[in-house]
């Protein structure tokens, strides 16, 4: 996927053709809290670092979030209000915020993954952003064409941090990943690095409710060859179809192309190691860095 490498477009409807500008709007929200941040705190005659000390920050992280460098997280939007006694002027951004901190081609699929009760991925690039170790995001993100600045780079490894909140909800959903073994070769950010995310992947893949499995490049069959995609099924039952390259994205709601799209993992599934084979598979790697 290529957030993975980058970043959705939001479910078809009135927002759908903003994709061009939904990054500069996302910047103006950022800004603009932070604008807000600054004359409540100003007008409460709070210097950064003792507002920083009641938040837990320093003053240059509140001076980030104040310039509109850094988005902060919820809580610390939730412990401003409350420190700045701002009657819920800066709680009021939480849900615009959160959109923000992702590439504008991706925010409707943050939201989806948020509502998911299932999510099946194929993955033939990178490893998939839910199961991502911090270094391996940032390794990257590093990589990303054009390259992006620090505070960006910070800003997306938060934000995919974030998304694997998703292997902690209750109700549990049901995950399952399948991968193309070329995903678990490619030295992203080198060996040490590539290390690290094969023993985070043994340890996701023996969660009850994950599956992992692997595609072997030996094999002659493959119903993938299309490339990536992922297959989500929200609260409501409602299922959707998500396909990015080249920072761009489509987000198909057509249940017939749900229905193919289904039945296509079902035999990539069928077609892969077992998610037993693929552990001992993906332990086999390890010992071979």
């Amino acid at each position: 996927m290529a957030e993975e490498q980058a970043g959705a477009v939001p479910e078809p409807g009135p927002e759908a053709d903003a994709g061009q500008t939904a990054d500069k709007s996302g910047q103006g929200v950022v800004a603009a809290f932070g604008q807000s941040l600054k004359t409540l705190r100003t007008r409460a005659g709070m210097e950064r670092e003792e507002f920083g000390k009641r938040l837990g920050y320093s003053a240059s992280t509140i001076a980030s979030f104040e310039q509109g460098w850094r988005i902060p997280p919820p809580r610390a939007i939730d412990r401003s209000d409350e420190v700045l006694d701002a009657g819920g002027l800066l709680t009021v951004w939480k849900d615009q915020l959160e959109k923000a901190q992702y590439p504008a081609f991706f925010q409707g699929m943050a939201q989806l993954e948020k509502r998911a009760i299932e999510l099946l991925s194929y993955d033939t690039l990178v490893v998939n952003g839910l199961l991502q170790t911090e270094e391996y995001m940032r390794a990257l993100v590093g990589n990303h064409c054009p390259p992006v600045d620090a505070e960006t780079i910070e800003q997306r490894v938060t934000a995919r941090l974030a998304r694997q909140e998703i292997f902690e909800r209750r109700p549990t959903p049901l995950l399952s990943f399948v991968m193309c073994e070329s995903v678990l070769r490619r030295k992203v950010g080198g060996g040490d690095v590539l290390r690290g995310q094969l023993e985070a992947l043994l340890l996701i893949g023996q969660r009850r409710n994950v599956e992992l499995q692997v595609m072997p490049l030996g094999s002659e069959d493959n119903a993938g060859l299309e490339g990536p995609f992922t297959f989500i099924t929200r609260d409501d039952g409602k299922r959707f179809v998500y396909v990015e390259a080249q920072g761009t994205s489509t987000l198909e709601t057509d249940p017939r192309h749900a229905v193919l799209a289904a039945a296509r993992y079902g035999i990539i599934r069928s077609q892969a190691f077992t998610p037993r084979e693929s552990l001992k598979f993906i332990e086999k790697l390890l010992g071979e860095l």
